[in-house]
């Protein structure tokens, strides 16, 4: 597994009610690959996981790859995030892909896919965010 600016601190109690665990990342490229498990409680009453909790899990894909790409000294505040939601999502496990796609000073542009276990797409997003010293930012 790779070593990245993660492993230093605590995951939130929102990751853990997504699953949240890292399968990947590319801090150079700022690239990383993200596993979640979508539960049946997460489900709306047809039976496919809410968008609600999709889109959460892929705002906590694209903020940690401005994070692992910046060593862990940047914290994303999203300012928008756009989701197409392409599939219904059943429950299981899922991966999200998020990627920094410009890195500035004080904004951050972003995307992300999540996909089932399968690759079937079932979700992307776009997202700009406000950089925060993660000093100031963490608690």
């Amino acid at each position: 597994m790779i070593q990245t600016a993660l492993d230093h601190i605590p995951a939130p109690k929102s990751a853990e009610l997504l699953g949240w665990h890292l399968l990947d990342a590319r801090p150079a490229e700022g690239w990383i690959r993200i596993g979640f498990d979508g539960k049946h409680e997460f489900c709306n009453p047809a039976g496919f996981i809410q968008g609600g909790i999709l889109s959460a899990m892929l705002d906590d894909t694209m903020g940690p790859a401005v994070f692992v790409m910046t060593e862990g000294r940047l914290y994303t505040v999203t300012v928008t995030m756009t989701v197409n939601f392409m599939a219904p999502a059943e429950p299981g496990p899922m991966i999200g892909e998020g990627r920094v796609t410009q890195l500035g000073r004080t904004i951050a542009f972003m995307e992300g896919r999540l996909t089932r276990a399968d690759g079937a797409l079932i979700a992307t997003a776009t997202a700009t965010a406000r950089l925060v010293e993660s000093t100031r930012a963490l608690r």
